[in-house]
């Protein structure tokens, strides 16, 4: 569920870094204009905090098991559930790129029975994480049908590091570009 943010950062981004970070900032995701993005240029006031989140994050969107598609469903419902809008607008753009479709990025914000059971199994595994920290014998037994050990490993680590990227943006107050997507219009 969506809750409502302080409208100015408690941290602000780095805007001219050091040559050590701005090469790490360098690396990272940026925007339409190749400004790395305010996550990034946010976390960068820890410089190797950044350096190490960002290989496992790059680790997700590049190297991991699990489908893009997927990958997004799952970032999206994390992002959705933690109320982090600026990881929603971030991840509505990157699962469009990935597959999901308009319908399907709406439908993650809320409890529809229009999912496949493979994509229907993926989302309550999630919310199992995201509510008890743990998923139920059911879901994971449901999850071997389709995903392997590996993938259903990655899965619960996704899930614990969007929710952990979603506690940053929202307690630093990093702020959602104003040309990026805000929560679906039937959430509001």
């Amino acid at each position: 569920m969506p809750f409502t943010h302080a409208a100015d950062p408690r941290v602000t981004p780095v805007d001219d870094p050091g040559p050590e970070v701005a090469e790490m900032l360098a690396k990272t995701l940026g925007d339409d204009r190749g400004v790395p993005l305010a996550i990034f240029r946010t976390m960068a006031r820890h410089p190797r905090l950044m350096k190490r989140f960002n290989v496992l994050g790059g680790f997700f969107l590049t190297r991991g098991e699990l489908p893009a598609r997927e990958r997004e469903l799952v970032v999206l419902r994390t992002a959705w559930r933690c109320g982090c809008v600026y990881e929603w607008a971030q991840h509505v753009l990157i699962g469009g790129r990935s597959g999901l479709t308009d319908d399907e990025i709406a439908r993650v914000a809320g409890d529809s029975e229009e999912w496949s059971p493979r994509d229907r199994a993926l989302l309550r595994a999630a919310d199992e994480v995201l509510d008890s920290v743990d998923v139920s014998d059911a879901t994971w037994a449901e999850l071997g049908d389709e995903w392997t050990d590996v993938q259903r490993v990655e899965l619960v680590v996704l899930v614990g590091f969007y929710r952990m990227a979603a506690g940053f943006l929202n307690a630093t107050g990093v702020v959602k570009d104003a040309d990026l997507p805000d929560w679906p219009e039937h959430t509001l």
